[in-house]
């Protein structure tokens, strides 16, 4: 029963954010505490967390590590700007660039995934003096006015509007569209050869092809490993330039890679790499990873001034020692791995249930929109009753549960939160 604090918390947030602000749940619950793979609620009540408030807390909730970091740095100095030098920023930097893979490496840190890819654009468009993009359809690149317009989910770009010229290319989504039916090699040859032909159309002035190995909000969908290596080979006979969209995907969240590109690694790392939320474990902090010439080719002056922040730069540089200290890239892969399998097994007799992919601790399940069993939204009201928090995405007409937990996950919790979501996915429509 819904008590009188969140109902008027829940009045008070609609009188003064903006309609298109969208809450979870038909009665939304407020957050007030985590810890580990926990959360709980002003009521008292506590979820088991496959969320990681949108694949942002990715270590863990209330982390020591991270939080006495934060609390060290903020009792010396919390805000400085780029304008100073920042011996937490150079750390941090000099880490990524060497994890990046990409040569002579430069970092620029942003306050978010959006502002990430925002400068991405900028950097591409300037090199290239070009303002056509390449996207693929069905992606999501953030909220701000170029972000929305290259965007390929449509239910996430409110306007047409764009200072960007955009093509839409084939391949983000495997199991859907004209190439569904094909092999991996021929459905690449076919999204290979509409790249091509698109190309021609443009004589080749185009900036650069922006993607996320594994489209997010999209639904956890991706392609054949390969198709991005096979694009850049031809995007190299232009001079065009390839941003790999890591908001999501970095940090070896996937398992098997430590970046989403690496499964395309035959042509080498990309041009330009964004990251964001996982990196500060809840702390705002974006960034662009570039080759030198591509990072230095602005001819005038910038700063951040909130962008690699001391506070915000200790968070990471805690964040990072702790994931690669304790191998959870490797943990990823094998809870993740297990919990993938126990989710197939239970959709194999889940009513509604299209597929379920996903890698490591990424995981989607799609389910038929409309279909014989409860959708979406259901299944997630019916884990949050039964204490599990999920998300959900989807493109098109597909609708899909998104689940992420933080990469400490154990095997004890991926088997409670499967069982939640096996309940989940196979009550009654009408009983949710």
């Amino acid at each position: 029963m819904t008590t009188p604090s969140r109902a008027s918390l829940h009045d008070r947030h609609r009188d003064v954010l903006p309609d298109w602000l969208a809450l979870y749940y038909d009665e939304p619950i407020e957050l007030t505490h985590g810890e580990g793979r926990h959360v709980w609620d002003a009521e008292g009540n506590k979820y088991l967390d496959f969320f990681g408030g949108i694949l942002t807390t990715m270590t863990a909730h209330a982390l020591p590590e991270v939080t006495k970091a934060v609390s060290e740095q903020a009792s010396r100095i919390v805000h400085s700007s780029t304008l100073y030098l920042n011996r937490p920023m150079v750390e941090l930097a000099e880490r990524v660039a060497q994890l990046s893979g990409i040569p002579d490496a430069r970092v620029f840190f942003t306050t978010s995934g959006t502002e990430a890819n925002d400068t991405a654009l900028l950097l591409a468009t300037a090199y290239r003096r070009s303002n056509q993009i390449l996207a693929m359809r069905n992606s999501y690149h953030g909220r701000s006015f170029s972000a929305v317009g290259i965007t390929g989910n449509q239910g996430w770009s409110p306007t047409s509007l764009s200072p960007l010229q955009t093509l839409y290319v084939h391949g983000g989504v495997r199991g859907r569209g004209p190439y569904a039916q094909l092999s991996d090699a021929e459905f690449i040859d076919a999204c290979v050869a509409d790249l091509r032909d698109m190309l021609g159309q443009t004589r080749g002035n185009v900036a650069a092809l922006i993607a996320e190995p594994i489209q997010g909000v999209g639904g956890f969908t991706s392609p054949p490993d390969g198709l991005y290596a096979a694009f850049r080979d031809v995007l190299r006979e232009h001079g065009i330039l390839w941003i790999s969209d890591e908001v999501q995907t970095g940090w070896g969240r996937t398992g098997e890679h430590f970046w989403g590109w690496q499964a395309h690694a035959q042509s080498g790392p990309p041009d330009i790499l964004t990251f964001a939320k996982g990196i500060g474990n809840g702390m705002s902090i974006g960034g662009v990873v570039a080759r030198g010439d591509v990072m230095n080719c602005l001819d005038a002056n910038s700063i951040s001034t909130f962008g690699g922040s001391p506070i915000t730069m200790a968070a990471g540089l805690a964040n990072l020692s702790y994931l690669l200290e304790h191998d959870l890239q490797g943990n990823a892969r094998r809870v993740g791995g297990l919990l993938i399998e126990r989710l197939r097994a239970i959709a194999a007799s889940a009513p509604g249930v299209r597929e379920v992919r996903g890698r490591g601790l990424m995981i989607g399940i799609e389910l038929e929109s409309p279909g014989p069993g409860p959708d979406a939204a259901q299944v997630i009201e019916s884990c949050r009753e039964q204490g599990l928090l999920i998300g959900k995405g989807g493109g098109h007409d597909s609708s899909v549960l998104r689940i992420a937990p933080p990469m400490t996950l154990t095997v004890a919790e991926a088997e409670e939160g499967a069982g939640i979501l096996d309940r989940a996915l196979k009550s009654s429509p009408s009983g949710v």
